[in-house]
């Protein structure tokens, strides 16, 4: 990439946040293993009895097979951003993780590619764990469902790196309450995450179609109910654009950030 001094070696970075995540992986699986369980108890069997069946690309699904795949959408962004903002925070300032590794041969856009692969790596692993969960209830449409995996890289990437983006203009570590509050929380309400977008007036699905969560979570859906249409080839156009763009931007900003 022009203008970014970028080897093979920001794999190192990657294989050191897989080594350290070794040493923990037994707590870090449970979340992805349980949070489904909690979700589809609530909102599945519970809120489900009160909705019933709902429509959705034409085809008739019940309520819990609704919000299945969204749930999995749902951890790639948290999984991503999370990584990429307190913990990578965490390595850069408190650790000093990063001076370490800059007094390398690695450069900076090397280690901040590290990086945003880990992130999006901690995504292809929770959804991996989550498919398993789901899967017993019968609620994944195999083998489109495989599909899933590579869906959580491209969203993965996308959410890392907007997360490195906060991470490069944040001067504290409670600061990222407010993108959390002012990013994260709406795209979990109201990205057709727990009901469908035609539930909104006009203006809400303009502003939720802007959102990278709405086009995640209808590339999951999609995948996993076995519907593959036009609209899943748009999600994964506008993902993949969002990448190109805020990787770029999450190197340059985490430039200004450490090189003075």
């Amino acid at each position: 990439m022009t203008g970014f001094a970028i080897s093979s070696r920001f794999i190192r970075v990657w294989q050191r946040n897989l080594q350290v995540y070794r040493k923990t992986w037994k707590i870090a699986f449970v979340p992805p293993l349980l949070e489904p369980l909690f979700y589809l108890a609530a909102f599945g069997i519970g809120l489900g009895n009160l909705v019933g069946a709902l429509s959705y690309a034409g085809m008739v699904t019940g309520y819990t097979a609704f919000i299945a795949p969204a749930l999995i959408a749902i951890n790639i962004m948290q999984s991503a951003f999370f990584e990429n903002t307190y913990a990578s925070f965490v390595r850069m300032f408190y650790q000093k993780t990063f001076d370490a590794m800059l007094a390398t041969p690695l450069t900076l856009d090397e280690v901040i590619t590290g990086e945003i692969l880990w992130g999006a790596t901690k995504s292809v692993i929770g959804t991996a764990l989550m498919m398993v969960i789901i899967s017993l209830f019968g609620l994944l449409h195999f083998p489109q469902a495989l599909l899933l995996l590579p869906a959580a890289l491209l969203g993965g990437l996308a959410f890392a790196s907007a997360g490195m983006i906060c991470t490069a203009i944040t001067p504290t570590i409670e600061t990222f309450n407010l993108p959390l509050f002012l990013f994260i929380t709406p795209m979990f309400l109201f990205s057709g995450t727990f009901f469908p977008l035609e539930n909104l007036p006009a203006w809400a699905q303009l502003v939720a179609h802007a959102l990278p969560l709405t086009h995640l979570v209808e590339l999951c859906r999609s995948l996993a109910l076995g519907r593959i249409s036009q609209a899943t080839l748009w999600a994964i156009l506008y993902l993949g654009a969002w990448s190109a763009v805020l990787f770029p931007l999450a190197i340059i900003g985490m430039r200004r950030r450490l090189i003075r």
